[in-house]
């Protein structure tokens, strides 16, 4: 007789999916549209970059997380948080609730919290859930790689379909000689051009890696500034107000007053809905792998 799966969660960064499957395609200039003229193309892609996941990874529960479009408390801790990101694409904008839809239709439950990213809903949600579950988190954003723990591991997609890098507390130390709180120094020192916080000015990544991997914590650094050398003690004393505020930025919150049934992120596929929303969608295409995914 065959055991039930080990269960398990899997937490999908939504954006970075979705964002990923748009620029996948757009880059071609070819957009996805239905009869009448919707852009499809984001939706698409994301269905088949989730399922993919599903499919190689398979989890017994899903939930989705989103960025709200409301300011986050990180913009009121640095108002240029953020502020260099362009207006999303016109061909992505009606793709935003579009896929959201869909995602309910597929009964994944859809998560966020005004003034919140969806790294700290996942983040909020590992913890808790990782408790009494295997938790896997789904995206491209390695900010996430902070949250691996000996019950999460962070699933990084590579370039090009199917290909991924699972990280555990092991392949992560493996590969970057860091750990996961390591991360969060790390990124307080270089700051993130992403997300628009300058860290210490004139550090890069491998100046903040190799002295993270000396210290070990920022703390380490200030408390042995003698031994570094002139020119970093320098640039770390000219800008010490801004490394921590770009630490602070850069750690996720994991206590999102956030609700959320692990019962109600089983992956339970209704075919006759998911079908009716694809046929709709003018996406019949993908019908097969809901089918899959719906037996596992």
């Amino acid at each position: 007789m065959n055991q039930p799966p080990q269960p398990s969660l899997m937490l999908v960064d939504g954006m970075a999916l979705l964002f990923r499957a748009y620029y996948a395609t757009a880059a071609s200039g070819y957009i996805r549209r239905t009869k009448a003229g919707l852009p499809t193309n984001a939706v698409y892609g994301f269905l088949r970059y989730l399922w993919d996941a599903i499919d190689q990874f398979q989890p017994t529960h899903v939930a989705c997380c989103w960025d709200m479009p409301s300011k986050t408390f990180r913009s009121d801790q640095f108002a240029a948080y953020k502020g260099n990101r362009a207006e999303a694409p016109l061909d992505l904008v009606p793709q935003f609730s579009l896929v959201r839809e869909v995602t309910e239709c597929l009964g994944i439950p859809n998560l966020g919290v005004e003034g919140f990213e969806a790294d700290d809903c996942i983040g909020t949600l590992a913890c808790r859930f990782s408790q009494q579950m295997d938790v896997m988190v789904l995206s491209g954003d390695h900010d996430l790689l902070q949250l691996v723990s000996e019950r999460t591991s962070v699933i990084i997609m590579k370039k090009g379909h199917g290909n991924y890098m699972k990280y555990t507390p092991e392949t992560l130390y493996e590969e970057k000689g860091l750990t996961p709180r390591q991360i969060i120094d790390v990124k307080g020192l270089m700051g993130d051009t992403s997300d628009n916080y300058p860290g210490v000015r004139g550090i890069g990544e491998k100046t903040a890696v190799k002295l993270i991997q000396q210290y070990e914590t920022i703390e380490g650094i200030l408390n042995n500034m003698e031994s570094l050398a002139k020119g970093v003690r320098t640039k770390i004393e000219s800008d010490l107000d801004m490394l921590h505020l770009s630490r602070s930025l850069a750690e996720i919150h994991c206590e999102v007053p956030l609700e959320c049934e692990i019962h109600l992120c089983a992956l339970e596929i209704n075919l006759d809905t998911v079908h009716a929303k694809l046929e709709e969608l003018e996406m019949k295409s993908l019908s097969h792998l809901m089918g899959a995914a719906a037996v596992l």
